[in-house]
């Protein structure tokens, strides 16, 4: 197994601990005394790329401050067991991770920032791991990716930012990456409080976030109060099978979002992206992407709860095709202690992309649905991370004209071993 590298990823930080503020989102009033670098709102708003959360989001990970720049980071090792049953089922040992760090810092008559988020995924094979149903990018080049996960890049953003404010509620920014994440779809799983516990991508991940990791983006935008508009334009092509490497193209694609943050507890999202080309086999094919979410976060008798209702829509043209396919997830992850947490996720997709292109029904749309619970005990802390053991369960509907193929009660399981930052 190579999942030791991603643990020691995770640990690699600096020595003086103790210099760190390490903030778990329970510190009153935390969030609303670290200002974002992109506005005049906290820093809690902020989501993967550009996005918006909701400001009551804990922010978990040690914060370094210096003289002029204040880093955050944030991170988290998976090692996990994974078998997914039925004829098209598979097992594998696989860790997944991810270390992302922010700085800031005053310049001129605004604020500068750098963002740097790395991953050690690509040391999972780039067949990734089993995952009924899903389905997107390549592991070879020449055939798709199906009932798998793919790895994420090693380099997941390089990216930087730049800020003015126009008033004491509103400013500009300005956002470019290589890679980065466009101004479309909600924050991206493994960002979101309903979802960072989870270590399973969700099958609605090439429906409403895949583009959070985009070969060449550039981001403007305006906020003000509640409100922010912005648009992007990039590399729509999702990355190739090589995940070691950076790859370049033409920012031929691009969108739009609309985030409304109306209290603490809410943030909506509503955006379209022209995605040109998405698919690295499907060269002649362009898809049209509309998503909407609503996220809320708040705590109950100390116990923080998250949820995430979000819905995407991709809109396939080209090569006589012309189809709709629509994609739905509701997750949700609750502190029950200071060590015990639970989550779960539905969803439900309409694929095209299941079957073999020698199958009779090859092409055809498919509508499945999906159930995960999933429990996790953090049992140690070591320096700043906390360590916790887990395991999640999923059931699947399939439908009639699949179920020759998948089985009529297919079912996944994982066990796993958590390390994040704290």
């Amino acid at each position: 197994m190579r999942f030791a590298p991603a643990l020691l990823c995770l640990l690699a930080l600096p020595a003086a601990a103790q210099e760190m503020d390490h903030s778990h989102g329970d510190m009153p009033g935390m969030s609303m005394r670290m200002s974002s670098a992109f506005g005049p709102y906290p820093m809690s708003r902020e989501g993967s790329g550009t996005s918006w959360q909701p400001d009551a989001t804990p922010m978990d990970g040690p914060m370094i401050h210096g003289e002029s720049w204040m880093t955050m980071i944030h991170g988290f090792a998976n090692v996990a067991y994974d078998r997914q049953s039925g004829p098209r089922g598979d097992d594998k040992t696989f860790s997944s991770s991810m270390l992302m760090i922010m700085a800031s810092r005053p310049l001129g008559p605004g604020t500068l920032g750098l963002r740097g988020m790395v991953s050690l995924d690509p040391a999972m094979g780039k067949g990734g791991y089993p995952l009924l149903f899903q389905t997107g990018e390549t592991a070879n080049g020449s055939t798709h990716l199906v009932d798998r996960q793919h790895p994420h890049d090693a380099f997941m953003e390089l990216a930087g930012t730049y800020s003015v404010a126009f008033s004491d509620r509103g400013a500009l920014s300005f956002y470019g990456g290589l890679p980065g994440e466009p101004a479309l779809g909600p924050p991206a799983f493994m960002h979101r409080f309903s979802g960072l516990r989870n270590p399973e991508a969700p099958i609605t991940h090439h429906w409403l976030d895949s583009t959070h990791i985009s070969m060449g983006v550039a981001t403007v935008g305006a906020s003000y109060g509640p409100w922010k508009l912005e648009g992007s334009i990039f590399n729509g092509r999702e990355p190739d099978q090589f995940r070691w490497n950076i790859e370049t193209g033409r920012l031929s694609s691009s969108s739009v979002r609309a985030s409304f943050n109306p209290t603490e507890a809410w943030s909506f999202q509503l955006s379209y992206g022209r995605l040109k080309h998405p698919e690295q086999l499907e060269p002649q094919i362009d898809v049209d992407r509309t998503t909407a979410s609503a996220i809320y976060q708040s705590t109950i008798a100390g116990h923080r709860w998250g949820t995430t209702l979000a819905w995407g829509r991709n809109d396939k043209r080209g090569a006589g095709v012309s189809r709709a396919l629509d994609g739905w997830l509701v997750e949700s992850t609750a502190d029950l202690s200071q060590s015990d947490t639970i989550f779960a996720r539905a969803e439900r997709v309409s694929n095209d992309e299941l079957l073999p292109e020698d199958d009779p029904s090859a092409g055809r749309s498919f509508q499945v649905s999906k159930l995960s619970v999933g429990y996790i005990h953090d049992f140690a802390r070591t320096g700043p991370a906390t360590w916790g053991i887990g395991a999640l369960a999923s059931t699947f509907r399939v439908p009639a004209g699949l179920q020759a193929t998948y089985g009529s009660h297919p079912a996944g399981f994982m066990i796993f071993l958590q390390a994040r930052l704290m």
